[in-house]
């Protein structure tokens, strides 16, 4: 129990880092943008090489990469659902910052420091969750929050799938994997060390990122969307770890997880793009990612004991 906490804090303490520099102006948070390029096309797709490099892809790995985007698509339709009387934009900000997952920037390290024979389901998770944050979460918001009517190009959604690295590198890296090859053992020493950098460079990079004021007149609302997306991540979480038969418990105990996984980029990304402020935005995904990390904190604690 004591190294679970203590990882944490050094977690949180790596974030903390990024914030501090940043308000001393050693760093401004511009300089995410440049950290956010290297972990993208860097870093995490080492980490991704890494982590798959001797897996055996089973049906677990489609049960997680089809788990992945039920889990968004059914969440989008609820929150469509429950905030029908708002404004288009309102339910539209809702419907974003209720699903989808961060795992590439903050699932991973986390997942890393305590489960590391973990992270290929964590990986295959994020499969599914790429998918739709690629697209579809995008035509669904426009169908159901903004109700227009948005005709699906699949070619749009496979223009932007094969344009992220991390995404090409999970579809290379399975490939090999299906036909029983690997990447050469002679590169493999310096894409681990290329990979090691990921975990620090991510947590510091949401310490840049880190916002923590928000306009009087957005804090019912961001306090609302805010209890929703973690109702729903508890209720979530038990299906997995109390309903749902999975033999695997390293299954199991990823799904757990990961439903407390907090509010992705593109979900911001896609926020601002509909019309809403950077402020509330900005604020928003601060705030998951702390309560993200207490709350998968709490968790690993309790699996643990």
């Amino acid at each position: 129990m004591g190294a679970i906490l203590f990882q944490a804090v050094g977690l949180f303490m790596i974030i903390l880092l990024g914030y501090f520099l940043k308000r001393k102006g050693l760093f401004k948070k511009e300089d995410g943008t440049i950290l956010s390029r290297i972990i993208m096309t860097i870093t995490l797709p080492a980490a991704i090489m890494v982590g798959l490099q001797n897996v055996h892809v089973t049906t677990e790995f489609i049960f997680l990469m089809v788990t992945a985007m039920m889990m968004n698509t059914v969440l989008l339709i609820i929150a469509s659902y429950l905030w029908r009387d708002h404004s288009t934009l309102e339910r539209s900000f809702f419907m974003f910052s209720i699903t989808g997952y961060n795992v590439g920037n903050f699932t991973l390290p986390f997942i890393q420091g305590f489960l590391p024979q973990a992270v290929p389901y964590l990986f295959m998770f994020d499969v599914g969750n790429s998918i739709m944050l690629g697209g579809i979460t995008m035509l669904l918001v426009q169908k159901f929050g903004l109700r227009k009517d948005t005709a699906f190009r699949i070619e749009n959604l496979t223009r932007t799938l094969l344009s992220s690295v991390p995404f090409v590198t999970y579809l290379m890296m399975l490939s090999l994997r299906v036909m029983n090859k690997q990447l050469p053992f002679a590169i493999m020493p310096t894409i681990e060390l290329v990979a090691k950098a990921n975990g620090f460079l991510s947590l510091f990079m949401i310490g840049l990122y880190l916002e923590l004021s928000l306009p009087d007149k957005a804090h019912a609302l961001i306090i609302k969307i805010l209890g929703w997306r973690y109702l729903f991540s508890a209720m979530l979480a038990a299906f997995f770890f109390f309903v749902i038969p999975i033999q695997n418990q390293l299954v199991r105990v990823v799904l757990t997880v990961l439903s407390f996984a907090p509010i992705p980029t593109f979900s911001v990304v896609n926020s601002v793009k509909i019309g809403i402020d950077e402020e509330s935005t900005g604020f928003i995904s601060s705030a998951s990612i702390l309560i993200s990390l207490i709350c998968m904190t709490f968790i690993m604690l309790l699996i643990a004991t």
